[in-house]
């Protein structure tokens, strides 16, 4: 399984360093993205746990989602994405590979694990009993486990990026010829 978390990281360093020439997005902002996203169907799968509950798990949702609420924004929301950046460009300026990719390997093969394993048991349940939140609950897996190999790649050195380099020089061109039509 170690060749497979591999040649995945592998794959994915490589996806991600296109993403930024593209973009000039490093993984880093893509895992904070996802992260970010992830919080948000946790808090959409558990408010639709909130519903179907009674009025003593209603209380109990609401409290332990306010200290969470409260936890996140004392910790990751806290901090802004550019630190986290500036941390990943430090590292590999300095010639280290990323930590993550050698200590996170096992955290990163059991949620690759469960993402095939409950693949089809969620596609069963899902279709045969119409729970969407089996599937909520398998988003926040597949989401956890894109998240962890994100983290675990290398950023390229700070770039633009193609795609806004191309925008920059759409926009003036238009501004160009919306001013020689003006009177």
């Amino acid at each position: 399984m170690t060749y497979i978390d591999s040649a995945i990281l592998n794959l994915t360093e490589r996806s991600c360093r296109q993403f930024q020439r593209l973009t000039g997005r490093t993984n880093v902002w893509l895992a904070v993205q996802l992260t970010n996203l992830s919080i948000v169907v946790y808090f959409v799968w558990v408010g639709m746990y909130f519903w179907s509950g009674d009025v003593a798990s209603r209380i109990l949702v609401a409290l332990f989602c306010s200290a969470l609420l409260y936890v996140l924004t004392q910790t990751i929301f806290k901090v802004p994405i550019e630190v986290y950046e500036t941390d990943a460009y430090r590292r590999v300026a300095k010639g280290f590979r990323n930590p993550r990719r050698v200590r996170d390997a096992l955290l990163r093969i059991s949620f690759l694990t469960l993402s095939f394993v409950l693949c089809y048991p969620t596609l069963f349940v899902y279709i045969n009993l119409h729970l969407p939140v089996v599937l909520l609950s398998y988003s926040l897996i597949v989401l956890t486990t894109v998240v962890l190999y994100l983290l675990a790649c290398d950023p390229l050195p700070p770039c633009a990026g193609k795609v806004r380099e191309w925008l920059r020089g759409f926009a003036p061109s238009r501004l160009a010829a919306s001013e020689s039509n003006t009177p």
